[in-house]
């Protein structure tokens, strides 16, 4: 039985190459830490922006952690992201308050005009898109969080103009 995760049947996503030596230097501060898996986890994807295959791989090896513990903590937590995302991270609300004030509105812009597709990256890696269904912040609905700035009372076109800046 090897230790690394099984092939997709799809299509393999880009995966950038990856820099083990920074890897281990997280690994090295984690080295005495028992039960560290979240914090190695966290700190890997601070550093390569999503967890690759060879990064889960190799924190099984060397932190001596069966890749199903590694893999099935990566997947539990919605924090953790097995697959490349976009430079620039859009969060948009269609919370009841922002689904009133239009939030489906500003989603079907992203759709159509730009080619965003809620959930997914863009081809070039520039976007990911989000649904999300609560800011916090209803009273500047329609909201959307990008590149973690507040952007409220949001319009189709205010919403394309902003994401034009992020480029």
């Amino acid at each position: 039985m090897t230790n690394t995760l099984p092939q997709e049947k799809s299509a393999p996503a880009k995966e950038p190459p990856v820099d083990l030596a920074r890897l281990d230097r997280i690994l090295e501060e984690f080295k005495s830490a028992k039960g560290a898996l979240i914090p190695i986890l966290q700190r890997a994807q601070d550093a390569y922006g999503f967890l690759p295959r060879t990064v889960l791989n190799h924190i099984a090896y060397k932190a001596r952690v069966p890749l199903a513990d590694v893999y099935g903590v990566a997947t539990f937590y919605a924090q953790f992201h097995l697959e490349r995302r976009g430079r620039h991270l859009i969060r948009v609300c269609d919370g009841t308050a922002c689904h009133v004030r239009g939030a489906p509105r500003n989603i079907e812009v992203l759709e159509k005009n730009l080619g965003l597709v809620p959930g997914g990256t863009s081809a070039d890696y520039e976007y990911t898109v989000e649904v999300v269904y609560c800011l916090g912040s209803c009273g500047l609905a329609p909201v959307a969080v990008m590149d973690n700035q507040v952007c409220g009372r949001l319009t189709p076109e205010g919403l394309v103009r902003h994401l034009k800046t992020l480029a």
